[in-house]
């Protein structure tokens, strides 16, 4: 039910660009490991679970979902084990380290590249621009 790149990455930024329906949830793997999550939550304040957050582990700062049915945006940016995450616009997540694998992690070897992993089964979500791009450092 997800889809998963074959190519793999280490340090990278992406870009997606998303629709959630109204009650819908979704969610992009890095390295197939650590989950952002997508979620229709406009208004509702931020916690480990909201939309933005690093699903489980590192809440966003801000609540900036949309309301469902408007597209959205993620311009993420891993390296090594900082993650920053700006969501519709606003840092929600800055160089915030990762400490193990999240609920999307279908791959348990941190010390290697991975794909890119969307969560395509708790919901409605359409995708139309997705961009990664790899980092040096």
């Amino acid at each position: 039910q997800d889809l998963v790149s074959e190519q793999k990455f280490w340090n990278f930024k992406l870009h997606v660009e998303f629709r959630l329906a109204e009650h819908s949830n979704s969610g992009v793997a890095l390295r197939n490991r650590y989950e952002v999550q997508m979620l229709e939550d406009y208004g509702r304040p931020p916690n480990t679970h909201s939309a933005g957050a690093l699903y489980s582990r590192i809440a966003p700062s801000e609540n900036a979902s949309k309301p469902a049915g408007e597209w959205q945006t993620y311009d993420i940016r891993l390296v090594g084990r900082q993650v920053t995450v700006v969501f519709n616009g606003k840092k929600v997540i800055d160089k915030g380290t990762i400490e193990g694998l999240t609920a999307m992690g279908h791959n348990a070897d941190e010390g290697e590249p991975g794909g890119i992993a969307l969560q395509g089964d708790h919901g409605p979500v359409d995708f139309r621009k997705i961009t990664i791009t790899p980092l040096a450092k």
